[in-house]
């Protein structure tokens, strides 16, 4: 497994929120619901994302949009649109005023907004606890990483338009599954698109000795890796391969390999009943209470505690 696809094979949605929406402008939707991630698809129409802390961004059909968790934002026909409508935790849908909009507003299954004939439409997909989702993915992420229409060709867009509104036996399951699709295949898509804004380990990877050597990292965090065994893998000295992996990549290739394996660590906890002994051996440390001491240092929370919260959520 590269290290992109062993970033990208966090997503697991489970019961995820998942809308058809229909809008007719003047029309703004500000987000304040917490969720960790979410993606939003435009089938006809426009709309614009605005958050805080970046220039409004343009939708158009086909294009999609990966929202962060970064604190409340903005979807809307134009970004100078007063907000009308509030969505806040559990998909709870008010004006204002805290007048509830969602019955008045309903559509049919998992459809929503001013009617049927609206000339904007909306998929929503929302993941609704970190749980679901690798920590590496949502560190390495943008607020909002955005990918037109013509930055990729996949079918899968269509397909959840078509299902979306479906109400059979084992629906949830399959909307859950095309969901995590369409964010594997849109996140791909801007990684391979947005060269600068993708996180150096990303870039790094053209570079003939470091592009090598994050990928044997990746395949097997858990061998006992040395810098000059690493270099001897990749054909370089152990300093030319600890100067560029530091240059290009941000941090030295042992600190990387500790991140790595701590990160994989918390996903191994929060997705799996696997032992703490199993963990520590298979993310490269001798002992449960070595690994112990290590997460704790680099999380605040002993493994113990950080899957009893994943637990909760």
């Amino acid at each position: 497994m590269d290290e992109l696809a062993g970033l990208l094979d966090g997503p697991r949605a489970r019961g995820a929120f998942l809308l058809r929406t229909l809008l007719r402008p003047p029309w703004a939707i500000r987000v304040a619901d917490e969720a960790p991630l979410s993606l939003t698809a435009v089938l006809r129409g426009e709309a614009y994302v605005v958050c805080a802390d970046g220039a409004p961004v343009r939708m158009g059909p086909g294009d999609v949009a990966v929202v962060r968790w970064n604190g409340p934002y903005t979807v809307a026909d134009d970004p100078g649109t007063p907000v009308r409508v509030v969505i806040d935790a559990d998909q709870k849908c008010h004006t204002l005023y805290g007048e509830p909009l969602w019955e008045s507003m309903a559509l049919g299954v998992r459809t929503w907004g001013d009617g049927q004939d609206a000339p904007t439409e909306m998929l929503v997909g929302t993941y609704l606890v970190e749980g679901e989702l690798s920590r590496r993915l949502l560190d390495v992420l943008p607020q909002v990483a955005h990918v037109p229409a013509g930055s990729w060709d996949s079918p899968l867009l269509p397909m959840l338009a078509e299902e979306v509104g479906r109400d059979e036996p084992g629906q949830e399951v399959v909307l859950d599954r095309m969901l995590d699709l369409l964010l594997i295949a849109a996140l791909r898509s801007w990684f391979a698109g947005q060269r600068s804004a993708a996180p150096a380990w990303y870039r790094a990877r053209a570079d003939p000795a470091v592009g090598r050597a994050l990928r044997l990292l990746h395949a097997d965090p858990g061998r006992a890796w040395t810098v000059a065994g690493l270099a001897a893998e990749c054909g370089v000295s152990r300093a030319a391969l600890a100067r560029r992996f530091t240059a290009l990549v941000g941090e030295a290739p042992v600190a990387y390999l500790t991140g790595l394996r701590l990160a994989t660590a918390a996903d191994l906890l929060r997705g799996s009943d696997a032992t703490l002994g199993s963990i520590a051996r298979k993310v490269g440390y001798s002992t449960p209470f070595a690994l112990s001491s290590a997460f704790k240092r680099a999380y605040g929370v002993s493994p113990t505690e950080h899957r009893a919260r994943a637990a909760d959520r």
